[in-house]
């Protein structure tokens, strides 16, 4: 499949296109997968032309690309980008734009062929592609492909995500639509399916009579970043919770696939968050944990920053029990743990698996649990911990351990998440990215939480945390109330 096309950037002057996009795309020329007839209009409204822009995109292709600098390739991708200069909120510039693509279709062979990205705030998803629509910038006739790229958040809650949805269902067929999750793109995240489905070890015990319980954790060091606004309107809940962790949740926890193609991995995600089950307001109580990091004289709390209300009662960090009703997972509790300001930037899947039955020869009837670890980030790999005889006893056992990391050694750089899933818009397979059907699974689930929080709720339930902690001490009773404790990269 020809994979010529022109990549039009909505947003193209600011952060994630000089951050992740620009430094993605320069990193596929640089390992010549770019197709030789592709094509970036960098869209913006600032008073610019193509020389002006790429000196200034340049900088964050040699702070942010992950492969080296070569001038060579870099001139043969600044070849490829256009500065399109008109504003998208009005429909007036549009024909600009269709004027370029219709030039660009016929002096530089892309065929018709358009990935439109919307890297933009959100509340243009739906004007763009109106626009786009009524200047018949998308054709689903078949001449050329016509994809468009969005960015999280999709949707508001799960009302907005909705009507959102119908607004670009009517302008783009669903397979054309990619809702994008960088957390996809990472390298583990893609080998959690081979780690479990070509590994008879583990496929075979993968279920509630082996598994005692699942815990997913993301955590960052940094704050919101200037994002206020934003956050405000968010919280971890929705930031977090109903995407990132949702999709690895499903990864986790799904049946096996009859394929590994886009429907067959799509449709057994979509079963299992269908079977997540949804929270009564008692449940919440008893199953929710949430927190906001306070400031300590030195470094500011969540209610000292900018475009923050002092009286938030706005979540920085979420712990979960939740339950999958379900055949393979009934009784299995998961555990979710997400949060801001918290002691290590880092992403992890705790796999406990149930004790050993007690044998009569043994003198040590206290062992430990068997421990599968899933490394996202910032460490990649595998961490297995078993129990052995220590060497010289008789009868004392020791927890043992495997572990394999894939990027500990310094020669090895994961590709950028980014590169992966741009790579996979050109080529149309939309296995990372996420169907509508997922997208409103988790939001039913994470609104049967926020639904059932009034505010007197969320004021009793909402905890402080020290920066650089683990989060507020209620989420450790989370668990050791049900004689569980949370692991961490590979130790408790």
């Amino acid at each position: 499949m020809d994979q010529s096309s022109v990549f039009v950037i909505f947003g193209a002057t600011g952060d994630l296109t000089h951050k992740k996009l620009i430094p993605a795309l320069y990193n596929l020329e640089f390992k010549n997968m770019l197709p030789p007839n592709f094509q970036v209009a960098a869209i913006g409204r600032r008073d610019k032309d193509s020389d002006i822009y790429t000196k200034e995109i340049f900088e964050g292709v040699k702070k942010y690309a992950k492969v080296k600098i070569d001038d060579v390739v870099w001139q043969r991708l600044k070849k490829r980008i256009t500065y399109v200069k008109f504003d998208f909120t009005r429909p007036s510039g549009y024909s600009i734009l269709k004027k370029y693509l219709e030039e660009t279709d016929k002096t530089k062979g892309t065929q018709g062929n358009r990935v439109f990205y919307l890297a933009t705030a959100p509340r243009f998803f739906e004007v763009i592609v109106d626009f786009l629509n009524r200047n018949n910038l998308v054709n689903q006739s078949g001449a050329g492909f016509q994809r468009v790229v969005i960015e999280k958040p999709f949707g508001r809650d799960l009302e907005s995500a909705v009507y959102l949805n119908e607004k670009i269902s009517k302008v783009f067929k669903e397979e054309d639509i990619y809702r994008i999750d960088h957390y996809l793109g990472k390298e583990m995240i893609q080998n959690i399916m081979y780690l479990r489905f070509t590994n008879r070890i583990f496929d075979a015990i993968w279920n509630k009579d082996n598994i005692d319980n699942i815990q997913i954790t993301v955590s960052e060091t940094i704050g919101i970043e200037n994002r206020g606004r934003y956050y405000e309107k968010s919280g971890v809940l929705k930031d977090m919770i109903q995407n990132h962790l949702s999709q690895i949740l499903a990864l986790v926890t799904m049946e096996p696939p009859v394929s590994f193609t886009t429907e067959a991995i799509r449709n057994e995600k979509v079963k299992v968050l269908k079977s997540l089950r949804l929270m009564e307001q008692n449940e919440v109580r008893h199953n929710v944990i949430l927190g906001q990091y306070s400031g300590n004289g030195k470094e500011k709390g969540y209610l000292e920053e900018a475009d923050v209300a002092p009286d938030s009662i706005t979540e920085t960090f979420a712990a979960i029990r939740l339950y999958i009703d379900n055949e393979r997972w009934q009784g299995v509790p998961v555990y979710l743990r997400s949060g801001k300001r918290m002691k290590d930037k880092a992403a992890y899947i705790s796999i406990q698996f149930k004790s050993a039955p007690e044998l009569n020869f043994m003198h040590q009837t206290m062992l430990d649990p068997n421990l599968l670890v899933i490394r996202i980030q910032p460490f990649e790999g595998v961490y297995l911990r078993f129990n052995m005889k220590e060497p010289g006893s008789l009868y004392n056992i020791l927890p043992a351990k495997m572990d394999f990391c894939q990027n500990c050694n310094l020669d090895y750089k994961s590709p950028e998440a980014y590169e992966r899933l741009i790579w996979d818009v050109l080529k149309g397979d939309a296995a990372l990215f996420t169907h509508w059907d997922e997208v409103e699974s988790s939001w039913r689930f994470v609104e049967s939480i926020i639904t059932n929080l009034s505010l007197e709720d969320k004021r009793q339930l909402i905890t402080s945390y020290e920066i650089g902690s683990n989060g507020p001490n209620e989420a450790e009773w989370l668990l050791k109330k049900d004689h569980r404790t949370w692991w961490t990269g590979g130790e408790s």
